[in-house]
């Protein structure tokens, strides 16, 4: 069969089962068992078995529950509600102060967790019926959230860093450093849109009548707050980088961390133990069986010569590279509206990753694109997570088009951060390099 046309059956296949709503790991896990059986021979099966065992007995994935098992213990801990208790003294009484603020944490909680959900959750739930208390335009602090909820994708430690990462071969630890710049950047276009709409439109950040500035001394009293999470995020990333240890092995090290405010505040009891395993056990579960399915799926367009056909579609086409990375970036934007951002770094990456070195560009350097389009993606209605995150903290008089409103700003603040990284890839790749040199 010519690549041609396992190219069209295989994606036009994947479309039709993803429109219709099955789970992407059934549905790439299907798709692979039949287009093997029909489209190759039956013996090529043991093909789909070797993809299983592979990400079974894969060290580097060990990282993501660790990671995730360490955001539960320490959404249940009691840190993210000193941390919010604090930025409100620090910055409540400044214009749009709590927005800067709920910016600041989320910053923090992405280098603690690398978890969008426990962010755009908690803040859902502590930031958001006070930005509404004080008058804030609903449609700001939603977008605020879910934008800044969703830097998580990007600083470290990242899980969908790590699955780039181990889909691409690429260095985890310096995938990993990689994302911080960019992160910050981003971090930094939310706060200064918020004070430009706070000296524009002044009546969507209202200072609350009466509203003093908290004392010298209250406000020092509250960075106790930062402490322990400054502490997590330095044995974490301190590791990473100086090559004292593994990805993984300082995910461990962070779990065991995360339970050190929970054991001071009194939290660290069997119940809140067996809630956080569960919901990591449940998270990691979703993602594994998608790695499966979606390596599966890659391993069969391979071997049926789809990917050697779209190379040399590639390298007929006679325009600019850049122009090519464009294509890609948007469709990757794209998928982002429409598909889970797992399957489509599972899908998507080792299809592109050929192309890039091609083309001659960094790996790292474009993970990190990627991981922004996958950011876009996380605010994009229908689908995106945080969109949903987001909805189980609405108040009664707010609803999803509340959400859509607020998010269309924050939209093009990620796609000007991805312009701004796409021309000036040293400001990616100048940790990396540094790392490595160590």
């Amino acid at each position: 069969m010519s690549g041609n046309l396992v190219l069209l059956l295989m994606f036009g296949s994947l479309t039709l089962f993803m429109l219709s709503g099955l789970p992407i790991a059934f549905v790439l896990g299907g798709l692979s068992l039949l287009f093997t059986v029909t489209l190759w021979e039956p013996s090529a099966v043991i093909v789909l078995v070797l993809q299983i065992f592979d990400t079974m007995k894969s060290e580097a994935l060990l990282a993501i529950p660790l990671f995730i098992l360490m955001a539960c213990v320490l959404q249940r801990s009691g840190v993210i509600e000193d941390l919010y208790r604090a930025m409100a003294l620090w910055f409540g009484g400044l214009r749009g102060g709590l927005a800067i603020g709920t910016v600041i944490i989320c910053v923090v909680m992405a280098a603690m967790t690398g978890v969008v959900g426990a962010a755009v959750t908690a803040m859902g739930i502590l930031a958001l019926p006070e930005m509404l208390r004080r008058g804030y335009q609903p449609q700001l602090a939603l977008g605020t959230i879910c934008a800044a909820g969703t830097l998580g994708i990007l600083i470290p430690p990242s899980v969908l860093t790590i699955v780039y990462a181990v889909t691409a071969q690429v260095s985890i630890g310096q995938m990993l450093i990689a994302g911080i710049v960019p992160g910050l950047i981003l971090a930094v276009l939310y706060i200064a849109y918020i004070v430009v709409v706070g000296w524009l439109r002044p009546e969507w950040v209202p200072l609350e009548a009466g509203a003093q500035r908290a004392p010298l001394r209250d406000k020092l009293l509250a960075l106790k707050a930062l402490v322990f999470p400054s502490m997590l995020i330095v044995l974490i990333l301190g590791s990473i980088f100086f090559g004292v240890a593994t990805p993984t092995e300082s995910a461990a090290v962070g779990v065991a961390g995360a339970m050190v405010p929970a054991l001071l505040k009194g939290r660290l009891r069997l119940p809140m133990l067996r809630e956080a395993g569960v919901d990591a056990l449940k998270a990691t579960s979703m993602i594994l069986w998608i790695t499966i399915g979606a390596k599966a799926y890659v391993a069969i367009f391979t071997g049926l010569g789809g990917a050697d056909t779209l190379l040399e579609f590639i390298k007929g086409l006679e325009v600019n590279r850049w122009v090519v990375l464009a294509a890609m970036m948007l469709l990757l934007i794209f998928l982002g509206t429409v598909l889970d951002e797992l399957g489509i770094i599972l899908l998507t990456v080792p299809v592109f990753l050929p192309i890039v070195r091609l083309l001659g560009f960094d790996e790292i350097w474009f993970g990190v694109l990627y991981a922004i389009t996958i950011q876009m993606g996380y605010i994009s209605p229908p689908f995106g997570y945080t969109l949903f995150y987001i909805k189980g903290t609405l108040p009664k008089h707010l609803d999803m088009g509340h959400v859509y409103r607020g998010i269309l700003p924050f939209f093009g603040l990620q796609f000007v951060g991805l312009l701004v990284c796409a021309a000036f890839p040293d400001l990616i790749t100048w940790l990396p390099r540094l790392m490595a040199a160590r």
